[in-house]
């Protein structure tokens, strides 16, 4: 698997809470440069990396990194992200709700969002970290249920990132519309490659660019 052919797949992030202008459109330019799928940025950035690179596929995040907004708050934050230009939204599922065993109350909310999002991409962020292999199963079954077009296993904040063994269970109990990303704790070009061979269509990591020119990986 050559560089280019990675770098298809990597959503470029940057979603520090104290990232600036400057380091986005470093992040921006490098995505340009390097052909990757997307930028993964904070909201508040949407707007302006849309007006200053309008060829760029933008991705932001709506819940993050927590999951505990409501529902209402979630849609709004994503209608508001789509009217300032992103073609993705990455979500973060109420895990509150996933512990009580709420899952009906769960897919309704995807349901929601990809109702905001349109035609445009909604990945759902899952934090497989805190997580059951029931309740991940379960969770696989709520994102197909609910339309969503990607389940994604971690924000990269939480206590640990993408696990093989996480990406080999969605692929066993998610729907065939359904793709998968892994997001955290991507360190190496074995992770990419491998996670890319186990059925991921999208990455999300700041440090691609970084490891396949043979730098030392950061965590984002």
């Amino acid at each position: 698997m050559n560089n280019k052919e990675i770098l298809g797949h990597i959503d470029h992030t940057l979603l520090q809470a104290t990232s600036t202008w400057e380091q986005i459109k470093v992040i921006c330019e490098d995505a340009i440069r390097f052909g990757t799928a997307s930028v993964c940025i904070p909201p508040t950035f949407v707007e302006r990396v849309h007006k200053a690179y309008p060829e760029l596929n933008i991705c932001t995040v709506i819940g993050f990194p927590l999951g505990y907004h409501t529902t209402y708050v979630k849609t709004e934050e994503a209608l508001e992200a789509v009217r300032n230009g992103a073609n993705e939204i990455d979500m973060v599922v109420n895990l509150g709700d996933v512990k009580e065993g709420r899952f009906e109350k769960v897919t309704q909310e995807i349901a929601a969002l990809k109702a905001a999002a349109g035609s445009r991409i909604l990945k759902v962020i899952i934090e497989t970290c805190y997580l059951t292999e029931e309740e991940k199963i379960r969770l696989c079954h709520c994102v197909t249920d609910a339309k969503a077009d990607f389940i994604k296993t971690s924000t990269g904040f939480g206590s640990d990132g993408a696990k093989m063994e996480d990406i080999l269970l969605f692929k066993r109990n998610i729907g065939s519309c359904v793709k998968i990303k892994a997001a955290g704790g991507v360190k190496s070009r074995e992770d990419l490659e491998g996670f890319l061979l186990a059925g991921c269509d999208r990455i999300g990591t700041s440090s691609a660019v970084k490891l396949l020119q043979g730098e030392t990986a950061e965590e984002y």
